[in-house]
């Protein structure tokens, strides 16, 4: 059978030096390092969410960049369109008046052609009427 005697005060004692021990060089220098472990979890998750965080922030600043550009160009197009119609415009009212000026001046001398062709016809057909009449006649008119 158990007895209760000094064994069990020596027993105890040396229970309470092996926790001491074990305390110390195994339980203690385990937490530590599972502490230590924890904390650079954290770390390393708090670092993620600010680098997840600033990835967010730059992205959304590229597509406003983006979309300003976007903006931008349309502008432009739009801008160059509109120089370019009213460039056209007054390429074709230019062209528009230059016709008319042709025009114009090809009436005029088809006008002064013409008088001088009817005179030149006047004076021909004058001739040649009297001819015919001198010939019709058998004699000469004058």
């Amino acid at each position: 059978m158990i007895s209760i005697d000094q064994t069990l005060l020596i027993q105890a004692v040396n229970f309470l030096v092996l926790l001491f021990v074990l305390n110390m060089l195994l339980y203690k220098p385990i937490l530590g390092i599972m502490d230590r472990r924890n904390r650079r979890v954290v770390e390393s998750d708090e670092k993620v969410k600010e680098l997840n965080k600033s990835v967010e922030q730059k992205m959304a600043e590229y597509e406003e960049k983006l979309r300003q550009a976007k903006l931008e160009a349309m502008e432009q197009k739009n801008k160059v369109e509109q120089e370019g119609s009213g460039e056209g415009e007054r390429l074709i009212e230019g062209a528009k008046s230059e016709i008319s000026q042709m025009v114009e001046g090809f009436h005029v001398k088809m006008g002064k052609e013409i008088d001088e062709v009817r005179g030149v016809l006047k004076g021909q057909s004058r001739k040649i009427s009297g001819e015919i009449a001198e010939k019709v006649l058998g004699r000469s008119v004058q």
